[in-house]
């Protein structure tokens, strides 16, 4: 456990090698004024919009203080895009710069700017799909004193396990770290409110996660080793498998390669991790200002009247397999079920009331822009119950609905999220601005580690091609099958099974250091979420 308080780990043979690149040159002073130039319009853009979107509302300021909790919580959520940015830089950039593949201030350059475009071009699926982990009775009242109590300390745990392992000089997953701050607040919540602790969890989730933080560096390992080996037979051009020499780059076809994977792992990282500060920001935005974001206010008035047709015969096709009559107040059945998973008999009428009143609300209003702003937060929190029940509902096949029902009640949901789950185009370019900035800045540290202190000899141009294929492919798969992978964990153990493959060996500290980080992300987040979380609901 010493090792894990050491700022610096144990320098390796290899930083004393004649292939060590350059990793200590100083940025010029244009460079700076660039960056504090982007940063400086980035703030100054997301002000601007801000404002712009509360006079188009004609929104009278009685009171300045939801705006300055607004401020400091959307700090805290690019903050926490900032430091995602350095923290996992290195799994992008490690294998390009000490295979002398692109220069280190290049490098974190073209990573940053890759990481933007993949922020501004991802689909924002990712983004709402964070939300869902969190309690639903603090979603629904995320304007309330608990709901920025959630916020801040799922953000402050997280951003604080980032900058400690980064401080360490470890590759730990910021994903990880995130979804542990997430459990820790609602084990907190359910405690605080006199329920059992693992109430306030989605454990399937928790569980997914748990399995994919013990696989993944399997995963990366023996991929990473098997493609090297791989390059060995098939491939024999001795210098790939040797440590550079000087500053020399690898053969066209190895750097193109490394490039390109550089660029993806850049992209996929950005479109991935830059959705989930998305996610949050949103849930910000909805709970300060409910009037401007709890619905989307452009959808056309007749896909308005087109949304409340479907809710419509969605509620009829509910009634017709409903089994008892609706109950008076149809949330607390709904949120009921969201949070325990667990269906009673009182489920599908509450759900065939809920629709049918969602139906009349957008259908007496005329379209989203016409609701009034004293009305916002609860046709939004509405609408959440009913996609949130039918989701889960889906999932867990409660009901037992025909083809007919089921493809209504699917329908009905994409048009509640086409409703709800919108990100505006200022919040992407801040998230992009401060993921592809936050890139450019203490990228270092990990760096090192990933280049010179996972094996004991200098990392080659063909174990620098293999891990960075292998994080390329995996967390492209991860995206497309909805899998919790950590990049991270895949690229790190990826460089340790091609030492392995190459015969260089490992440094054993280093592994070791990496383990107990790997091993400690979740719990020490949920930890340091709840506690926080109990923290500031007693300050606020």
């Amino acid at each position: 456990m010493s090792a894990m308080v050491t700022p610096s780990l144990t320098a390796s043979p290899a930083s004393a090698a004649s292939g060590r690149p350059a990793l200590d040159k100083k940025p010029g002073p244009f460079t700076y004024v660039m960056f504090f130039a982007v940063l400086a319009m980035g703030m100054l853009f997301t002000a601007y919009s801000l404002m712009h979107d509360m006079q188009e509302l004609g929104t009278v300021v009685t009171t300045w203080t939801p705006f300055l909790l607004l401020g400091v919580a959307l700090l805290i959520a690019l903050g926490f895009e900032f430091v995602n940015g350095f923290h996992d830089t290195a799994n992008a950039v490690a294998t390009v710069i000490y295979t002398h593949s692109l220069p280190p201030n290049v490098a974190v350059v073209w990573s940053g700017f890759f990481n933007f475009l993949g922020v501004l071009l991802s689909s924002g699926a990712v983004a709402f799909g964070i939300i869902a982990l969190l309690p639903v009775e603090l979603i629904l009242q995320v304007g309330s004193s608990a709901g920025f109590a959630m916020i801040f300390a799922l953000l402050i745990a997280a951003i604080l396990w980032n900058l400690g392992t980064w401080w360490l000089g470890l590759p730990a997953s910021s994903s990880h770290t995130l979804i542990g701050s997430i459990i820790g607040v609602g084990v907190a919540n359910a405690l605080m409110h006199g329920r059992d602790g693992t109430s306030g969890v989605d454990w399937a989730q928790a569980t997914k996660i748990g399995y994919a933080l013990l696989l993944s560096p399997l995963v990366g390992f023996g991929c990473a080793a098997l493609l090297l080996l791989a390059l060995r037979a098939f491939v024999k051009n001795r210098s790939l498998y040797k440590a550079p020499q000087g500053n020399t780059p690898p053969p066209w076809w190895i750097r193109g390669l490394l490039i390109v994977t550089c660029t993806g792992v850049s992209f996929a990282h950005g479109s991935n991790d830059g959705q989930k500060g998305m996610g949050l920001i949103m849930l910000i935005l909805v709970g300060t200002l409910p009037m401007a974001y709890a619905l989307n206010r452009t959808m056309p008035e007749e896909q308005s009247l087109q949304f409340a047709a479907v809710a419509q015969v969605t509620q009829q096709a509910l009634v017709k397999n409903a089994p008892q009559p609706a109950p008076a107040d149809p949330r607390p059945v709904l949120s009921d079920y969201v949070r325990s998973k667990e269906p009673t008999p009182q489920l599908i009428p509450a759900l065939a009331a809920l629709t049918g009143h969602i139906g009349e609300e957008v259908k007496g209003y005329g379209s989203l822009a016409k609701v009034p702003a004293e009305a916002m937060g609860n046709v939004r929190n509405d609408m959440y119950l009913a996609s949130e029940s039918i989701r889960l509902m889906d999932k867990n096949k409660v009901g037992n609905f025909d083809a007919d029902t089921a493809s209504k009640l699917q329908l009905f949901k994409q048009q509640i999220d086409n409703a709800t789950r919108f990100i505006p185009l200022w919040v992407k370019i801040a998230v992009a601005i401060a993921l592809g900035l936050g890139t450019m800045v203490g990228w270092k540290r990990i760096v090192v580690t990933v280049g010179e202190k996972i094996g004991k000899t200098h990392l080659t141009y063909a174990q620098g091609a293999s891990a960075e294929t292998v994080a390329m492919l995996t967390i492209g798969a991860a995206d497309m099958f909805g899998l919790p992978v950590s990049t991270t964990h895949v690229l790190s153990s990826g460089v340790a099974g091609t030492m392995v493959a190459n015969g260089g060996g490992l440094q054993m500290r280093t592994i070791r250091n990496l383990l107990m980080a790997w091993v400690l992300t979740l719990p020490a987040a949920i930890v340091l979420s709840g506690s926080l979380y109990w923290l500031f609901t007693q300050i606020f």
